[in-house]
């Protein structure tokens, strides 16, 4: 591909009468987008919450103005660093015109997959936009940063909201700056448009007004190329459907795993597909697995609160697997919120004095939220306070709100890849069983979220033994078991330092295992892969995560044998497989269920 633009192929292949009709589809698709953008705001169905959601960023940049405006020597060196970064690039592309080699003034980060296209250098109006772009973006957070006089929570709003706006803003997001779109709107005559205005105005009516982003090719389908492990539903209530799998070996331990997956997402992360399955390893390594099914709630599910989900969820399950298997204690492992969940299960246990439980396992699991991470963007009184009345209206949280809440967290990635990508270039994304899986979100209901809000991030009680559950003081240091804490290095969800920190304050033995990559691909990484590595340090003295690798060990690949080892040496008894339908409960239905195939 030439890296001039408009090539002269590209023009000669022009045709006006092409390109006018493809322009007149484009508005017609972007009227049918804006129709369905306006429809449920204009009957109610939706509150337009953009006022409120300006209102936070206005407030948030005032605090930033105010420190550097309000003393004149300060705003004085501001600008003369802001003009003479702006000169220097200036200077630097007047000598690139005038046919004179000059370094560039700012250059992308080794990360940054936006300006690949060689046109981002050998053209020299699309280099100066490239670097004017970079440099004011790092102006942005170097004004950020720089603002001494503003909390921490302030300085971590503002960034976000800088990283947000610079992100959204980038001259990759537009036609006329982006070589590469301008170069295809042409040789194809704006084709590209117009199919990615048709998938747009798809998408804007498939979120009933709010923009869902097709991440994978609708192609997937649960049950048929996701959570395809043999098994049966065996119980369901309200809130979940528990799922019994069928064995893989002729023996079995004799103690069963109960995995308790997070309700903000569906559980069949754990069950991709053969090669990924967490769940079809397991069965293959003789353990007899269970998982909960969460329901993905409606208006009949409104008043369900944190505790319903503790004692419909694990402990409903726990009395459905002894009554299966008759086995009164189980293996269990929680997953992100899961985990939270089960944490505050075992200690509700402890409290009540029941003995349920051989051993707790956490995936990227948060017990103590002072190092919560980038959500913590989120959490504040008057976001909360908005936020619950926003869930009042309906009783639940949509699930588009959530998944963009995490989507923005990397929207690089995650937003604008796809918005050049689908609807710029007009190209369908490939299948991709993890994307289909994280926008396939779940409602929540607004007495639960409300709950987790407050009592874990806002007010951090899990940890401090304040925080009481279905009229109970939870006290993690009662918690005895033996747990396997597992933390993923690059996580900005349940970051490392959180977990690790959060591992000191259970009452039994902990093995903290550090592992690579991030939330997702740092716990689903099958062996077979031979990806990332791991790392293994018997002490938890450590304040960070720094010091606590400095006395560590790395292993190469997946956790997963490390984990598995660690739980046979706890209780290495064996019995035959059990086999789906042999208890006394009769199955309701194939796995993977019909609770996870409901979609928000």
């Amino acid at each position: 591909m030439s890296d001039k633009l408009p090539t002269p192929e590209a023009t000669k292949s022009f045709d006006p009468e092409a390109f006018a009709n493809n322009l007149a589809k484009v508005m017609e698709h972007g009227s049918r987008a804006l129709s369905a953008y306006l429809k449920p705001r204009e009957t109610g169905e939706m509150r337009d919450q953009t006022a409120e959601d300006l209102a936070q960023v206005v407030k948030t940049f005032h605090a930033v103005a105010d420190y550097w405006l309000s003393d004149p020597k300060r705003s004085s060196e501001l600008q003369a660093k802001l003009g003479k970064a702006y000169l220097e690039l200036w200077g630097t592309a007047s000598r690139r015109l005038a046919g004179e080699a000059a370094p560039p003034a700012i250059e992308p980060a080794p990360k940054d997959k936006r300006f690949k296209d060689a046109e981002w250098s050998s053209n020299q109006f699309f280099d100066f936009l490239k670097q004017a772009y970079l440099l004011t973006t790092k102006c942005a957070y170097d004004l950020v940063q720089g603002a001494e006089g503003i909390d921490e929570h302030t300085r971590k709003k503002a960034e976000f909201y800088v990283q947000q706006i610079t992100n959204a803003l980038a001259p990759t997001n537009f036609v006329l700056t982006n070589p590469e779109v301008l170069r295809e709107t042409i040789s194809s005559n704006a084709d590209n448009l117009a199919r990615g205005m048709t998938m747009f105005a798809e998408d804007m009516e498939a979120g009933h007004g709010t923009l869902r982003i097709r991440q994978s090719a609708a192609n997937l389908e649960v049950g048929r190329d996701m959570a395809i492990t043999p098994g049966k539903v065996v119980y369901q209530n309200d809130l979940i459907q528990l799922i019994q799998y069928e064995p893989t070996t002729e023996k079995v331990l004799r103690t069963p795993l109960l995995i308790v997956p997070p309700w903000i997402n569906k559980y069949y992360i754990l069950d991709l597909g053969p090669q990924k399955s967490f769940v079809k390893w397991c069965l293959d390594q003789g353990i007899t697995v269970f998982m909960i099914s969460w329901v993905n709630p409606d208006k009949r599910h409104t008043e369900k609160t944190f505790a319903d989900y503790m004692k419909e969820g694990p402990l409903a399950a726990m009395d459905v697997i002894e009554e299966i298997t008759g086995e009164m204690k189980v293996h269990t492992a929680g997953y992100c919120v899961g985990g939270t969940l089960l944490a505050s299960t075992l200690a509700w246990l402890a409290e009540k004095r029941r003995v349920r439980v051989t051993s707790a396992t956490f995936f990227a699991a948060q017990v103590d939220f002072t190092h919560a991470g980038d959500l913590l963007v989120f959490v504040d009184e008057e976001q909360i306070s908005t936020l619950e009345k926003d869930m009042r209206q309906t009783g639940l949280l949509e699930g588009a709100k959530m998944a963009n809440a995490f989507n923005m967290l990397r929207s690089n990635d995650l937003i604008w890849s796809y918005v050049v990508s689908n609807y710029l270039k007009g190209q369908q994304p490939a299948a991709f069983d993890l994307l289909h899986w994280n926008s396939d979100a779940t409602r929540m209901t607004q007495a639960n979220h409300s709950y987790y809000l407050r009592n874990c991030y806002l007010e951090n009680r899990l940890s401090q033994g304040t925080m009481v559950l279905d009229n109970t003081k939870l006290d993690l240091s009662k918690v005895k078991v033996p747990i396997y804490n597992l933390a993923t290095r690059e996580d900005h969800i349940a970051p490392a330092e959180s977990v690790l920190l959060g591992s000191k304050f259970f009452g039994g033995p902990v093995k903290f295992v550090l592992s690579g990559s991030g939330h997702i691909a740092g716990v689903i990484n099958p062996p077979s892969l031979k990806k990332y590595q791991y790392w293994i340090n018997d002490s938890l003295e450590a304040e960070t995560v720094g010091e606590w690798l400095n006395g560590a060990v790395e292993h190469k690949g997946s956790w997963w044998p490390d984990w598995r080892d660690w739980l046979g040496a706890l209780e290495p008894e064996q019995v035959p497989a059990r086999r789906v339908g042999d208890g006394p409960r009769p199955p309701i239905e194939d796995a993977p269920g019909s609770y996870v195939r409901v979609r928000a």
